[in-house]
């Protein structure tokens, strides 16, 4: 019943590692601020700016079909697109004010909801930034906000216990210097090494500013512009990180001289922890390689900003959500579920529903979320399995119409059930190790009672203790064919 253990992504065995000068930087980690990330279970992401005041449309006139997303709405195009749109936007600013933003109801919200780390964009692709940067003419400063918004939620999370990354997009629209291709004229050249030292000089004050924040989180680095610079990028990174010890910087940051990212040109993870899993999830645990990752995840299908209408949109339940982070937690990642609130700073409805639903079950069942990992057996169909080394959980989200609960434990095992109660009311179950008699097969099947009269809303944990093994499959007459 071991927890995870770690390998490097492994080079094909015919294939020599490649030379690189700018690959990875780090190993895998075992100090404080990463036991601590492994520990998290569950965060909470935050996507707010200028685009929380539209909601995706513009005038009553929606910009589907003409942006990818909500907070996307200043790339808007197409025949649906306003005339002079980009000039629209980046006035918003001078209109960005809200009012009922409650960082520390937030935080608290936050808290029952079980959330331990906090994901918050401090500037999002359009370039406005959330607290008043010196080297930028485009931030709360220059609104009728004033005030610095990042701080207000660094301070209230740190408050409530609650870790906060800080998100920063790469990519910005408001920048003269950016570009997405690479630079090709002096000119170019020259405002794109602007915009680079304008990075630098923001992510540093970010630091400098914020002492509390525990990591980085990058967004907007696909664009071959910032791939070319990779000799930067590798400078960049080791100075944040010596700024700031124990810094935790996911793999999407950068890349190396082969434009290899997430992972460098021989398989190594290019960051802390792996970063490629958005709005998706690895399909086994043994894909992974042994690295630490995180899921984030949108409410609706898409959006990660505030939707005014989502109207035909699913959104996920609180149910949802729990069958996510229990799968994550199966395979040692966390789960970040992303709220975005409207141009006041309020939460919607629904995100407030998801926050209290899903709080009062993890509260129920921290002992299966938090400092339960990933166990070596055989899946069931019937959840996700975690395990602590002396206890294994089983998160039922698909409840046996036999009312049996049936677990394959591998010949050999040196721990078995001894006992099965469910983890949130403490009502003992039977079990019984079972010897099924399949030709070939010396495993041995452990057998959990699901009471018929268990009336369950949402899925359930059984807990069951482990002890020193005192059965076996008894010897079988082979079955002669």
């Amino acid at each position: 019943m071991t927890t995870s253990l770690w390998t490097e992504r492994a080079l094909p065995s015919d294939r020599q590692p490649i030379p690189l000068r700018f690959g990875t930087q780090v190993s895998h980690r075992e100090d404080e601020a990463m036991q601590r990330f492994r520990r998290y279970g569950l965060g909470q992401f935050i996507h707010f700016g200028l685009y929380s005041i539209l909601g995706g449309e513009y005038q009553g006139v929606s910009a589907a079909g003409g942006s990818a997303a909500p907070e996307w709405i200043r790339a808007w195009s197409g025949p649906t697109a306003p005339e002079g749109w980009q000039g629209i936007y980046d006035r918003l600013n001078k209109s960005f004010d809200p009012a009922e933003l409650d960082a520390h109801a937030w935080a608290r919200q936050a808290k029952r909801m079980g959330a331990r780390y906090v994901i918050f964009t401090t500037k999002h692709h359009d370039g406005f930034a959330l607290w008043p940067s010196a080297h930028s003419d485009y931030t709360v400063r220059e609104s009728p906000c004033g005030r610095d918004l990042v701080g207000a939620v660094v301070d209230a999370y740190t408050a409530e216990g609650i870790d906060v990354f800080l998100y920063f997009s790469v990519l910005d629209w408001h920048h003269p210097g950016y570009l997405r291709t690479v630079p090709a004229t002096d000119a170019e050249r020259a405002g794109w090494q602007d915009f680079l030292q304008y990075t630098r000089a923001q992510l540093l004050e970010l630091l400098d500013r914020y002492p509390a924040a525990r990591g980085l989180w990058f967004d907007g680095t696909w664009d071959a512009s910032w791939i070319a610079s990779h000799e930067f990028t590798h400078a960049l990174e080791a100075e944040l990180r010596a700024r700031r010890p124990g810094l935790i910087i996911g793999s999407r940051f950068r890349n190396d001289e082969h434009g290899a990212r997430h992972f460098d040109s021989n398989g190594d993870l290019l960051g802390d922890y792996e970063q490629g899993w958005e709005r998706k999830l690895p399909a086994s645990f043994e894909m992974l390689g042994g690295n630490d990752w995180d899921c984030v995840m949108t409410i609706g299908p898409n959006a990660w900003g505030w939707l005014r209408d989502t109207r035909g949109q699913y959104q996920k339940t609180a149910d949802d959500l729990i069958d996510l982070l229990m799968r994550c937690r199966s395979m040692n990642g966390n789960l970040v579920v992303n709220f975005g609130p409207d141009g006041l700073g309020r939460m919607t409805a629904h995100e407030d529903e998801i926050a209290e639903q899903l709080g009062a079950w993890v509260a129920a069942n921290a002992d299966a979320v938090y400092d339960a990992h990933h166990v070596d057996l055989d899946r069931t169909s019937a959840g996700w399995l975690t395990g602590d080394g002396d206890r294994l959980f089983v998160t039922v989200v698909n409840r046996p119409v036999t009312g049996i609960l049936r677990l394959r434990f591998p010949a050999g095992a040196e721990r078995m059930p001894i006992s099965a109660r469910l983890l949130d009311s403490g009502r003992d179950l039977p079990v019984r190790l079972t010897d099924i008699g399949f030709d070939l097969d010396d495993a041995l099947y452990c057998d959990v009672s699901i009471p018929a009269d268990l009336e369950a809303e949402h899925a359930f944990v059984i807990e069951l203790a482990l002890g020193e093994a005192s059965a076996s499959a008894g010897d079988r007459i082979d079955a002669w064919m």
